[in-house]
């Protein structure tokens, strides 16, 4: 088990050989054939029902799948499966943290149930300009998605990118800064939300301290 503090009279050097000494020798524990892989996002896809009011859930089986596609497991019998295959197109938000009641809300609420769920989380949605699917617009990144397929087999469903859209308040020149959008990911052991923003290295970057070459 890594120590909660070391000493301050040991070097930040020291300190880091340490700790990976602790982390060598700590014994793992099995929990099974788990897909566990961290951090998880919380999407949220929207879809227009047939009478064009805006339905969304919250998914979290979701990960790039190309440069501009995306990949997502949805339940066959979700709302959303039926609207997405009707209209082949779809929006996905990221949850953030000032909406995390309201993303929780579209995750344990049916469509079938409750047409108007996006509504009564208290959500406001405008038209895509680029795909027939609503945007939430409270959620500040958004992928636009034309369907590519569903497969009612594997319920994966893939999408292609074909715009994106992010507040100007989570931007920092022009790039989308995690310490302004603070996205939520969901840990499925605990069933808790957690949330993403503190920068703790550069990619491409810092591993070059242990190249010999």
């Amino acid at each position: 088990m890594v120590p909660k503090s070391i000493p301050p009279f040991f070097s930040h050097h020291h300190k880091t050989k340490i700790k990976s000494y602790f982390r060598r020798t700590a014994i793992k524990q099995s929990l099974g054939n788990k897909a566990l892989i961290y951090p998880q996002p919380v999407l949220i896809v929207a879809t227009y029902n047939q009478d064009r009011s805006a339905n969304a859930m919250n998914a979290a089986w979701g990960a790039v799948w190309d440069y501009t596609k995306i990949s997502i497991i949805i339940d066959r019998n979700h709302k959303t499966v039926e609207n997405l295959l009707e209209k082949q197109a779809f929006t996905v938000s990221i949850a953030d943290q000032d909406h995390l009641v309201q993303a929780d809300y579209l995750g344990i609420v049916s469509g079938h149930k409750v047409p108007s769920k996006v509504t009564s989380a208290g959500l406001s949605s405008s038209k895509s300009a680029t795909v027939d699917a609503p945007v939430i617009d409270d959620f500040p990144l958004t992928l636009e998605c034309r369907l590519i397929s569903y497969n009612k087999e594997t319920e994966q469903a893939i999408g292609e990118v074909v715009n994106t859209l992010a507040d100007e308040s989570i931007l920092t020149n022009g790039k989308i800064d995690l310490t302004k959008f603070r996205p939520l990911t969901y840990d499925p052991m605990n069933h808790h939300y957690h949330v993403l923003g503190e920068q703790v290295g550069k990619a491409y970057s810092d591993g070059k301290k242990l190249k010999t070459d």
